[in-house]
């Protein structure tokens, strides 16, 4: 296990606030459970003291230390599995990570992940904390990762990370017609009875930014670009899905899908059959992390998003031709309903 310190400076702002909350604040890529745990073993500092208190109630402009524990993936199996790899070096190599690829072993989980693969195919990694993963995409989305090959990589990436250096586009299929791009600022959370699900929280949730354009219409969906200003967890599935446009596929955030009347019946098995979040993390840019040397690349739309987007095009198409733009509306095979959150739901805490 090797070990790390972050520090910040206290804004007044926070004066008031409980430290464990402020500490989740500023070091958001940790658990709020795993920087409670530092901090009952007295891995944080204000002003050089040791406090123990979750509690303990800050004032603003002090100097906070936490000391940062890397576990090493020494008990994770190395296995043979194929990387789609886009770039490598010395330090970093960017993967194009497969829709049904999980990043991480966990619950459900134990093996046939990323980081086994990563372990196989360069074995000093394991000397990396989280065997150099830096951020995660969703088990179901596809596209671009980083991966640090050394400590010094990681450490520079996970500052990008922080600073919200690092751009991320993706490319997504929403359910609905989107009339215009935009900017959605707002916090996400738990959900508050779904302890599985986020959820916008005015109170209680952490920032959270996304920019989105629309880069097609056609008769009852969407293709939009997301550029991703922060990243919590399904960020993007969370925010479309609050404004009324969830994703194609979504089995989580989901809610009908649209399909229009004349529709080829084959076109239509298509929709029904695509079970995943229509979502590809199809741009990535960042600064080196050796370098210096601003660095992009680009992930190809994936055959069964591109699929998709072939038929929702061709429908288009003969809408066009027939000058009918009604439609039906039917259900997921796995229905699953949206459960939506609204100020009012917000208890104040």
């Amino acid at each position: 296990m090797s070990s790390e310190i972050l520090s910040a400076k206290i804004a007044p702002s926070h004066m008031g606030g409980r430290l464990d909350a402020v500490v989740a604040d500023y070091f958001p890529q940790y658990s709020r459970s795993r920087l409670q745990a530092w901090l009952k073993q007295g891995k944080v500092t204000l002003n050089g003291e040791v406090v123990t208190k979750p509690r303990h109630t800050v004032l603003g402009g002090e100097w906070l230390e936490v000391e940062v524990q890397h576990e090493q993936a020494t008990h994770v199996q190395a296995q043979p599995i194929a990387l789609d790899i886009v770039y490598e070096d010395e330090s970093i190599l960017v993967i194009n990570k497969p829709a049904g690829l999980v990043v991480h072993p966990g619950a459900g989980n134990p093996d046939g992940t990323l980081m086994n693969a990563l372990l196989y195919h360069y074995p000093s990694i394991r000397e990396v904390p989280r065997a150099g993963i830096v951020h995660r995409l969703d088990k179901d989305t596809s596209g671009l990762m980083v991966v640090a090959k050394t400590v010094q990589a990681q450490t520079h990436l996970v500052d990008q990370l922080q600073r919200h250096d690092v751009e991320r586009v993706y490319d997504a299929i929403l359910v609905g017609n989107m009339i215009a791009g935009g900017t959605i600022d707002k916090p996400i959370g738990r959900h508050l009875t779904d302890r599985k699900k986020m959820a916008v929280r005015v109170t209680g949730g952490k920032p959270a930014v996304s920019h989105y354009r629309v880069a097609e219409k056609f008769r009852a969906h969407t293709h939009v670009k997301v550029n991703l200003e922060t990243g919590r967890t399904h960020q993007i599935r969370v925010h479309m899905a609050y404004l009324g446009f969830p994703l194609l596929g979504d089995p989580v955030y989901g809610q009908r899908l649209r399909i229009p009347r004349q529709m080829m019946p084959e076109f239509v098995e298509i929709l029904r059959n695509f079970k995943r979040q229509a979502l590809h993390a199809g741009g990535l840019s960042l600064t080196h992390p050796v370098s210096g040397k601003v660095m992009k690349w680009k992930a190809p739309i994936p055959d069964d998003m591109g699929l998709l987007i072939d038929i929702l095009r061709d429908d288009e198409v003969d809408f066009i031709a027939n000058r009918n733009n009604a439609y039906d509306e039917i259900d997921y095979d796995y229905d699953v309903e949206v459960e939506w959150v609204t100020d009012d739901d917000i208890p104040d805490y």
